[in-house]
């Protein structure tokens, strides 16, 4: 079995290309799942393995608390690796064949006001290394919909600052540019200029991001100094990274935006994962209807 796995790890990093993250999620989903199969199904074989398998297993998955897309999650990982195993020949039969998917309900993404936004970035003020640091990175993740994780890998490199844009590399090794506003533009030079060069360390990479110690921010500190500023701006403590990206791509189309051009800002393989946009957008007008209209 841990032969079979690696040569699917081997197949996902080599011939699809998949990032490392993807990788290690996947590897955690199926040995678990084997894990499970050996010890509760007293199935050692893969040959062995039965479509109520799968089903038992998932059951067993929602008892210990995990949440449903994380379950989802694990079924794509087991019919993939199992599709793999028949094409290699590994199995005769490919009992994962019919495995349904779980539906999951959706949840529109939560976004801040243009308001809380403005107080947001705007609490963050001085000329101390670590405040231009802080105010050109909450800057960039509003004006340009990064995920944290962009925003901690993005390179000086990267950055083409004359013409006014960013290159990011995002999932899949998908690499995309982005316009980045004025203001953003601003306090990112302001950083480059005076804040970045104090918090070069002998190690220091090209990353444009630093740690107090000269290193690249992790996507873990990135979310403290949101939730810090935050706090500090009155905003709820439970303000996150990705609420800037939501709230970037809400007021986009808040704006009159083209859901395409959207898409192609946030990095989004599929224009369906961009049309929960839409859904949000016309929440706010049912609620401007409500209030403003005689006969709502």
């Amino acid at each position: 079995m841990e032969e079979a796995v690696d040569e699917f790890m081997r197949f996902l990093a080599v011939e699809r290309g998949l990032s490392v993250n993807y990788q290690i999620s996947t590897r955690h989903s199926i040995e678990t799942f084997l894990g499970w199969l050996g010890s509760s199904a007293h199935v050692s074989r893969l040959e062995a393995t039965q479509p109520s398998h799968f089903t038992d297993y998932l059951a067993w998955r929602k008892r210990a608390g995990l949440a449903a897309a994380s379950i989802k999650i694990e079924a794509i990982a087991l019919r993939i690796f199992f599709r793999f195993l028949l094409s290699r020949g590994m199995i005769s039969v490919n009992p994962a064949e019919h495995l349904p998917i779980p539906r999951i309900e959706k949840f529109l993404p939560e976004t801040l006001n243009a308001d809380a936004v403005r107080r947001l970035i705007e609490s963050v003020t001085g000329d101390e290394p670590l405040e231009l640091r802080d105010r050109a990175l909450l800057e960039l993740l509003y004006a340009c919909g990064l995920r944290a994780a962009e925003l901690c890998g993005l390179r000086l490199e990267n950055l083409i600052l004359e013409e006014g844009f960013v290159r990011v590399h995002g999932k899949g090794g998908k690499t995309r540019l982005i316009p980045i506003g004025g203001p953003a533009r601003e306090a990112l030079d302001r950083y480059l200029q005076s804040g970045r060069p104090a918090l070069v360390a002998r190690r220091t990479g090209a990353e444009v991001f630093l740690s107090v110690r000269g290193r690249m921010l992790t996507t873990q500190r990135v979310w403290q100094l949101v939730k810090l500023h935050a706090v500090r701006a009155g905003l709820p403590e439970t303000t996150y990274p990705h609420l800037l990206r939501h709230s970037f791509a809400t007021h986009l189309l808040a704006g009159g935006a083209d859901l395409r051009v959207i898409q192609e800002l946030l990095g989004h393989a599929d224009i369906s994962t961009t049309q929960i946009y839409t859904h949000v957008d016309a929440s706010r007008l049912r609620a401007i209807h409500k209030k403003f209209h005689p006969r709502a």
